[in-house]
């Protein structure tokens, strides 16, 4: 598997310097937030700042494999605001498509417990993704749809309903463990049981809890608010996501493509190391993990043979 840095975890870095950051860290890929005013994104519809971070990519051997888009509006039930936000995401496909990216990250509309007409947002959401799946498949892009909240696919149930809903082989799962377990959603085998075939990219992270008995609090779709926390960010294999587990489930349904290190250095820095280390660290762990699994089906293959 390769593993990717993501742009989350560069917030004071250009793209270009997060890739070459990337780069002096050890990883194989990068991730990259698509969205205005963020110091580390490609500017929305922006084909010049695309072109520069393919350039440094390609430089680096740093490969953009991917693209974070935050419109939220694609379930909304007023048409305006939805055909604005699928023309971002089909903004995202084409820069993603020039870059020779080949995922979209793409949050499940925003969604709050509560919230009225959930039918009606949902029939919005689908159709959404409908008319985006013609072209991300004409472009070689497949649209992930996460595991997280605020969204209307919060839960690995709801993520898979979607996307068999969608049908579509360019719409797949973003699979989140992290997200799943600070919700108090489904974890490890059960998130397997319900979406393992349908997993089309893996967001890496990892947390201890504050109070495990805490509520999941969330107003926004971005973030968690620093006052509603019931986590603290950690360093992958510093926290209690148990990913020696997740990794070897991932390779039983067959999943050997990017990790992407999602480090939440632009919400939570007092949490983490520098980024710098934190990169570096992930992924070294990661790569002991996957050292691990395949020595067991080394000896696995040996005592089958014997």
């Amino acid at each position: 598997m390769k593993i990717a840095g993501h742009t989350l975890g560069t917030p004071h870095h250009t793209v270009p310097e997060a890739l070459v950051l990337f780069a002096r860290a050890g990883l194989d890929a990068a991730e990259v937030i698509y969205q205005d005013d963020y110091t580390s994104g490609l500017p929305i519809g922006d084909a010049a700042a695309a072109a520069e971070a393919a350039r440094v990519a390609d430089g680096e051997g740093i490969p953009v494999i991917g693209l974070t888009p935050y419109t939220t509006a694609i379930n909304a039930t007023d048409e305006r605001m939805r055909g604005a936000a699928v023309d971002e995401l089909r903004s995202a496909i084409d820069i993603a498509h020039a870059i020779g990216a080949n995922r979209i990250r793409v949050y499940s509309g925003a969604w709050q417990p509560g919230q009225k007409d959930h039918a009606a947002h949902w029939t919005q959401l689908v159709r959404s993704f409908q008319e985006l799946s013609g072209p991300a498949a004409d472009a070689g892009v497949v649209l992930c749809a996460e595991n997280h909240f605020g969204t209307m696919t919060q839960t690995a149930r709801d993520t898979a309903k979607l996307i068999r809903a969608v049908d579509s082989p360019a719409v797949r799962v973003l699979y989140d463990q992290a997200n799943l377990t600070f919700t108090h959603d489904e974890d490890v085998d059960d998130a397997f049981a319900v979406q393992g075939d349908l997993i089309g990219h893996v967001h890496v992270k990892d947390l201890v809890f504050k109070d495990s008995n805490a509520p999941f609090v969330a107003s926004e779709t971005a973030r968690v608010r620093a006052e509603e926390r019931a986590v603290i960010s950690r360093v992958v294999g510093d926290g209690a996501l148990a990913w020696s587990s997740i990794l070897r489930r991932l390779r039983e349904v067959g999943y050997d493509d990017v990790l992407s290190l999602e480090y939440e250095y632009r919400w939570h820095p007092q949490d983490l190391d520098a980024p710098e280390t934190g990169f570096r660290r992930g992924a070294e762990h990661l790569r002991t993990l996957l050292r691990q699994l395949d020595l067991e089906a080394n000896n696995q293959d040996a005592e089958v043979r014997s």
